[in-house]
């Protein structure tokens, strides 16, 4: 059986950005264009050159574009992408003339936000969160929807139950949240206007090697750093995975829009994922706090059922050892902590 374990960097973006065939197939039943927005982000460039795979693999003899908006501070990641067949536009989506110079595509993947600087400067998350998705989703009325989210839109839950499933009533902390439930709001009034098919993607967590939870917990664990368990249960997904889906919900849009999780199949205790991350490691977890009786949860059993055995997951052990390996082997790492064990909504 041949080695799957991304060993750098190419090989990584290679294997993140690789489509199922379920995706190649729903991809090969829509019209019209695909067009990313705000795709220079942690998980933008790898759906995007996903998106071109898939289109060049259905082979059905149209070139449908595959196009990236960003600012694209990232040099390298728009040359990438640019060499992979994406048409690479250049766009701050904070400004309504460019927004409104952006080329019409039948298929919207909307993944402008900000998270991190929230605690700091709160009007510029409510107008990346807020004013981006309205003049967006005028620009693109009528369109397929795509609209990445977040599970922080929920109550913290149970730790020993599912998580919060879909009909479970938004209850955000914190202005980064709020914020988000108000993306969510303004893309459906606006769906709802313009007929525009709209799901909202429920994300909670992508894991990517070079960011996410169970890279967070194995730096800490391989450099000695206390592990705070108070947020002591979370939900993880590939990245890949979590791509795959995202394309693969622009066919199952309504209007009004549809919230859906999406995440793995379980909820993982986080002194459990540490010491599992440290028996590869070779070294023992250090934990601080207790673990509190609720956390932040995301009951993705509706995507999971709807979608059957069509989303072949990559399992945790998979993503245990190679995020452990990648740690290991001191490879790239974004720098850019998750901070899963906030409680308080403050980011």
């Amino acid at each position: 059986m041949p080695d799957t374990t991304p060993h750098d960097l190419a090989s990584l973006n290679d294997a993140l950005s690789q489509p199922s065939a379920a995706l190649i197939e729903a991809l090969a039943g829509l019209d019209g264009d695909i067009i990313v927005l705000g795709a220079g982000g942690k998980m933008g460039p790898s759906l995007a050159r996903m998106a071109r795979r898939a289109l060049d693999a259905a082979a059905d003899g149209r070139r449908r574009a595959v196009l990236a908006v960003s600012r694209w501070s990232d040099a390298c990641a728009a040359a990438a992408l640019a060499a992979a067949g994406v048409r690479v536009i250049t766009a701050d989506l904070l400004d309504r003339a460019s927004v409104d110079a952006l080329p019409f595509a039948a298929n919207v993947i909307f993944m402008a936000g900000q998270k991190f600087g929230t605690g700091g400067d709160p009007s510029q998350t409510w107008a990346m969160n807020t004013i981006v998705p309205a003049w967006c989703g005028e620009r693109f009325a009528g369109a397929r929807q795509v609209v990445f989210s977040t599970g922080n839109v929920y109550p913290l839950t149970s730790r020993s139950g599912p998580g919060a499933d879909e009909a479970t009533a938004p209850a955000p902390v914190g202005e980064y949240a709020m914020s988000c439930l108000g993306r969510e709001r303004v893309m459906t009034a606006l769906g709802i206007r313009h007929a525009s098919p709209v799901v909202l993607y429920r994300l909670n967590y992508a894991c990517a090697l070079t960011y996410g939870v169970l890279t967070d917990l194995a730096v800490k664990v391989r450099d000695g750093v206390p592990i705070d368990v108070t947020m002591g249960a979370v939900n993880v997904i590939w990245q890949r995975d979590a791509n795959d889906i995202a394309l693969q919900l622009l066919a199952r849009g309504t209007v009004p829009a549809t919230p859906v999780n999406v995440t793995g199949t379980t909820t993982h205790d986080v002194r459990a994922l540490a010491t599992a991350l440290g028996e590869r490691l070779g070294h023992t977890p250090i934990f601080s706090g207790t673990e509190a009786s609720d956390a932040l949860l995301s009951d993705a059993r509706t995507l999971h059922t709807h979608f059957g055995d069509s989303l072949a997951l990559v399992p945790l052990s998979q993503l245990l050892d190679w995020t452990a390996e990648w740690v290991r082997m001191e490879r790239p790492l974004l720098g850019k902590e998750t901070r899963f064990e906030v409680r308080d909504g403050r980011f």
